[in-house]
């Protein structure tokens, strides 16, 4: 009786401890917070792309996207403090080491988001296209050079 409480009680520690995440201990706890920023600003951004590929633009949707990415677009920043480049960032070190490129990369980023907001109100599709492009390589420009995959 007790070995069928046991075992699926075992089986499901030893799962849990293999993909446990590394916990932010940080005072502030400044990685996690930049994290679940960069979490929302996706949950925001994503769907203006679905739109966009799949030819379901609805512009009214779009432009409260945008708005609501604007609105969430310099959240994470104020959380890349020093000595926060540890365990379970995701950051590399150049964001330090490097960081007046780092932070023109930030300002190209509120920049194109600020402009994707403005092209999202004049409903003109194919410069919402090209604003939407602009930041969705802003994000892969910065991934590239400051982000650990």
């Amino acid at each position: 009786m007790h070995t069928r409480i046991l075992i699926p009680t075992l089986a499901l520690a030893i799962l849990s401890a293999c993909s446990s995440q590394v916990e932010d201990t940080l005072p502030g706890q400044p990685i996690k917070h930049r994290q679940e920023a960069f979490k929302d600003i996706l949950r925001v951004f994503e769907p203006m792309g679905t739109m966009l590929r799949t030819n379901n633009y609805d512009a009214e949707r779009f432009e409260s996207k945008a708005a609501a990415l604007a609105e969430r677009h310099e959240r994470p920043w104020d959380y890349f403090v020093e000595g926060s480049f540890q365990p379970p960032t995701r950051a590399r070190a150049e964001v330090w080491s490097r960081a007046d490129a780092f932070e023109r990369e930030v300002e190209h980023f509120l920049e194109a988001t600020e402009a994707l907001l403005l092209a999202a109100r004049s409903r003109e599709i194919h410069d919402i296209q090209s604003a939407y492009d602009t930041v969705y390589n802003s994000c892969r420009s910065c991934h590239g050079d400051f982000r650990d995959r």
